[in-house]
Order: C-alpha cells, then sequence, then structure tokens
C-alpha cells in the first residue's frame, strides 16, 4: 500500500510551534508512523503517533474523522497514516486534526504495557525491534553509532583519504591474530575465511598506487563473547603511504577527539561515571615503562625468560614452553596494566613475537614501531610502521605457521599472494585500526558491545 507522506513528525514542530492554543493553521499535511498512545474521550480521540524523527499527536473528532470509531479501536502498534489541518489543541498539544486516515500495517503483537521500558536483556536484544520503539536510548545510542560511522568518512575523506572495498571471504587466513570463521565454496571445492582484519588487501591497494586508503566493515573473529567482544564487528582501517606510527599518533588523536567535538560539542567527556579528556595530546608510553609503573620491575623483551615466566606466574597465568620473551611479556603488559589504564594513553613499541607485520624499530630490533590506544581500560586502536622488507615478512609468516602447526589457531599462515606484492615494492606505509563499536561504546557512555550493535551475536534459545 502506497502513501504519500508530506511531513514529519519533527518537520511539523519546528514549522509550526509558533501556533497559539487553540489555533488551526491553513496547512494540510499527512503523516505516518506508529500509534504508541491513545485515548478516547467521548467524541474526540487522541493517539501520539511516533516516527523516526519524533512524535506528534493525531487529534480525532467524530465530525470530522473518517471512520473514528474504527479510529478509536487502534492497537499500540499499529502503522498508520493520517492527513489534516495543523492544529494546537487549547492545551496547547500541537496536532494533526484528522479527516482521513489508513491503516498500513496491524501490529499483531501489541506494544502493550508489558513492552513499556523493556528491561530483560534477554527480550531487548533478541527483540531489537520492540526495544527501538519501547526504549528510547536504544534508538538514541543506534543513532549516534550511525552518526560517528558518517562524521568519520566526512573526516578521512576532507583528509585526502579514498574509500575502497576489498574481500570478505578469503582464500587464507591473514591481517590479524585471530581464530577464523571458515566455510566452504562448493563450486570450487575449496575452504575460504570470513576476513578476521582487510589489511593485507589494503596495503596491496597501496602497491598499486592508492595512497591514502581507508575501509569500514565487519570482521570476524571465532572466539569468545564479552562486554567488549562480539563474534562479528565493525573495524576502521586505514593505510597512508610516505608515514610511519608516528604520524598516525596524531591521526588517531585529532579524528576521536573531532568525532567528539561534533558530536557532543566537548571534548571532555564521561564514561561510566568518570571523566575521560580526548583534547590531544595524548599520553605516550612504552609499553615496557607501563610494566615497570605497574610490577615496580624493570622488565623487557631483553630480560631473562625465566624471570619474565616467574613474574607472569605470581599473576596467576602459566606461560606456554613455546612463548618467548616478548609474548611474555605482552601477557604481563596485558594482565598487569591495560584494564587499569584510563588514559587516552598510546603505548607504543612492542614486541616483534606479538606483531608480525610491523616493521622493526632501528635501535632495537626485537621491537617494532606499533602503537595500541587504550581508553576506559580497553583496546580502542592498534597501529604501526609497516613491515615492507619480503624477506623478513616471509620469515616472520613462516615462524607463525609453525606456532599454528602447533596448536596455535589464532596464528597466521604464509601468504604468497601479499608476499609477491611486496616484492613489487610497498613505499614506506603505516596503517591504523580502530574498533568503531567501541567508539561508540566510549561516546555513548554504554558499558557493553551488544547495546552499540544493532543485533548481537547471542546464544540460541532453548
Amino acid at each position: 500500500m502506497q502513501f504519500n507522506k508530506t511531513a514529519s513528525a519533527a518537520m511539523v514542530h519546528e514549522q509550526f510551534s509558533d501556533l497559539a492554543p487553540g489555533e488551526e493553521s491553513a496547512s494540510h499535511h499527512s503523516v505516518a508512523g506508529r500509534v504508541m498512545l491513545l485515548r478516547t474521550q467521548g467524541k474526540v480521540a487522541f493517539a501520539t503517533l511516533v516516527d523516526s524523527s519524533g512524535q506528534i499527536q493525531l487529534f480525532a473528532r467524530v465530525t470530522d474523522t473518517n471512520k473514528f470509531d474504527d479510529f478509536t479501536h487502534l492497537s499500540l502498534g499499529d502503522w498508520v497514516g493520517a492527513s489534516g489541518k495543523v492544529v494546537k489543541t487549547k492545551r496547547g498539544e500541537l496536532s494533526i486534526l484528522v479527516d482521513e486516515w489508513v491503516l498500513l500495517a496491524k501490529a499483531r503483537m501489541a506494544f502493550g504495557d508489558k513492552w513499556r521500558g523493556i528491561t530483560d536483556i534477554e527480550i531487548r536484544y533478541r527483540q531489537r525491534e520492540v526495544d527501538l520503539w519501547a526504549n528510547e536510548p536504544t534508538r538514541e545510542t543506534l543513532q549516534t553509532r550511525f552518526t560517528i560511522i558518517r562524521e568519520t568518512r566526512r573526516i578521512l575523506e576532507d583528509q585526502g583519504f579514498i574509500e575502497v572495498e576489498t574481500p570478505i571471504l578469503h582464500p587464507i587466513a591473514g591481517g590479524a591474530l585471530a581464530r577464523p570463521f571458515v566455510t566452504h565454496h562448493h563450486a570450487l571445492d575449496m575452504d575460504l575465511y570470513l576476513r578476521v582484519a582487510p589489511e593485507l588487501y589494503l596495503k596491496r591497494l597501496v602497491v598499486g598506487g592508492f595512497e591514502k586508503v581507508f575501509e569500514i566493515g565487519r570482521v570476524f573473529r571465532n572466539e569468545g563473547i564479552s562486554p567488549r567482544h562480539n563474534p562479528e564487528f565493525t573495524i576502521l582501517e586505514l593505510y597512508q603511504a610516505y608515514a610511519d606510527y608516528e604520524d598516525l599518533m596524531v591521526t588517531i588523536e585529532s579524528l576521536v577527539s573531532d568525532i567528539a567535538h561534533r558530536l557532543l560539542g566537548t571534548n571532555s567527556i564521561s564514561y561510566q561515571g568518570r571523566e575521560v579528556h580526548l583534547q590531544p595530546p595524548w599520553r605516550r608510553a612504552t609499553l615496557e615503562e607501563l610494566v615497570e609503573e605497574s610490577t615496580g620491575r624493570r622488565l623487557s623483551v631483553h630480560s631473562p625468560k625465566r624471570e619474565l615466566s616467574s613474574v607472569l606466574q605470581d599473576m596467576g597465568v602459566q606461560p606456554d614452553p613455546e612463548w618467548g620473551e616478548g609474548k611474555i611479556l605482552m601477557e604481563i603488559y596485558e594482565k598487569a596494566c591495560e584494564g587499569s589504564l584510563w588514559g587516552p594513553v598510546i603505548v607504543r613499541d612492542f614486541p616483534v613475537e606479538v606483531s608480525p607485520l610491523a616493521r622493526r624499530r632501528s635501535d632495537d630490533p626485537d621491537l617494532v614501531e606499533r602503537f595500541e590506544v587504550v581508553i576506559a581500560g580497553r583496546e580502542l586502536a592498534n597501529a604501526f610502521s609497516e613491515l615492507a622488507d619480503p624477506d623478513d615478512q616471509r620469515a616472520r609468516f613462516e615462524e607463525q605457521a609453525k606456532m599454528r602447526a602447533k596448536g596455535d589457531a589464532e596464528a597466521m599462515t604464509v601468504d604468497e599472494d601479499y608476499l609477491r606484492a611486496l616484492e613489487h615494492g610497498l613505499p614506506p606505509t603505516a596503517g591504523l585500526g580502530i574498533g568503531m563499536d567501541r567508539l561508540v561504546m566510549l561516546l555513548t557512555d554504554q558499558p557493553s558491545i551488544r547495546d552499540v550493535i544493532a543485533f548481537p551475536t547471542l546464544r540460541p534459545q532453548a
């Protein structure tokens, strides 16, 4: 059924707010949406119509409104279209004085009182369409999410970045240390993997001559579910030729603070009752410095493995015998430091062992030019100067493949296509990845990633 909607609720309020109580305008408009409140008083009835812009009152009178009796028997949640003059009631309520109306869709499951202000988490997440109508903050959060992603695109495009698209189905899992989802393509009789990251394809575009590229899209990691993790989530990855990780420290500071200011009008926000100041510059500290601050011990990738293992064991974590010094140091950092960093903090200079795609530091080849951004105790972004040496990259891929063969499901394999691309020459390049869901959590003050994803992954119901 077609309905010619001529105005939104917000437009009616914007254009006719100056009407005096009891005054009728000469303008006739048609609105459409859900009936979320209905009350009848003899020969008049009032309904609250809600659309995507807000709400407007429908004022029906037995003398003016077609099918008045049917109107009074609408159910909460019914979709209707209504036409009439814009008026303001004697009580000062801006309204559509309904002359014609039509039922557009019947709500068989009514939005009765049991839906009002849903607090049952399972219902909210499993029936998001109901949650959106019953809980206005849910709609506001998701609207803010879409605004954040839109503004991110605008900012990057203004800086000369080009938005691109890369494959979601990969012949091998690569670009990040993560357990992939696997599927099978029957026509080609081959296994394919849902991408864990778009990184390697994006850098191949840089090899091909695109100097500043970005992609915002879904990635998939076959891992646990928590307030910070969902198996599919949205990531921004950008790559810039002729830059290094120092340049991207400035980029991430500017991007996040700019989005916050556009969205909230300030760079000082509150997250879960505690202030976060996003105004650049952010603190910069090496991973080793933060470990020393937390443990009181000066530890590094050059510390004896036995010493590092002892510290980690004291924290209740038994190191795997296959782990080297860099991996153990990283585990100490994640256990002792990350969750306590309110930030923003740019944590820089990671062990090469846990950074198979990053360029080594010239002054210490056991460390790489990599940083993570930590805000409110969680990683928001990861970035590094890209490894462009195909021989070093092959050696690291092969080391990853050995770890995978020993049972590490998150380790990478050797990507011959990417290595061939590096043989053609990757210019000095820096890459940055931002978890967009976590950014939305931060800027909307939400404690769980499920609250910022329209349809989060859930366990099946019994």
